[in-house]
């Protein structure tokens, strides 16, 4: 299962991270997202510290599939330079890493 990738995205709130949400697990590009609500983030933007509440989601996805995941959530997303991280997963349960790969590949 080398393929198997969780994407971490933020949003800037929840109804954004479920339209997005929506549209990659409806399209398959995400077996499952997970939306966890009321993060705090402090972070440099042009020049000015920033501090906003944001949303996370983590995707569940096969490597293949990123270049299109990030188009639909850059395409969807409210902000300038979105937030969109791919990490490899190296192990887990066999079970239900098949499972998202059989998700996403039909």
């Amino acid at each position: 299962m080398e393929n198997i990738t969780l994407v971490y995205i933020t949003f800037a709130s929840k109804a954004e991270a479920v339209a997005v949400g929506n549209e990659l697990v409806s399209h398959r590009l995400a077996a499952c997202v997970n939306i966890i609500d009321q993060m705090n983030s402090i972070y440099f933007w042009d020049g000015e510290l920033q501090y906003d509440a944001e949303v996370v989601m983590i995707a569940k996805t096969l490597s293949p599939k990123i270049p299109e995941l990030v188009e639909i959530v850059k395409a969807n997303h409210s902000a300038e330079c979105p937030c969109i991280v791919s990490l490899p997963v190296t192990g887990g349960n066999p079970d239900f890493l098949a499972w998202i790969a059989g998700e996403v590949t039909k």
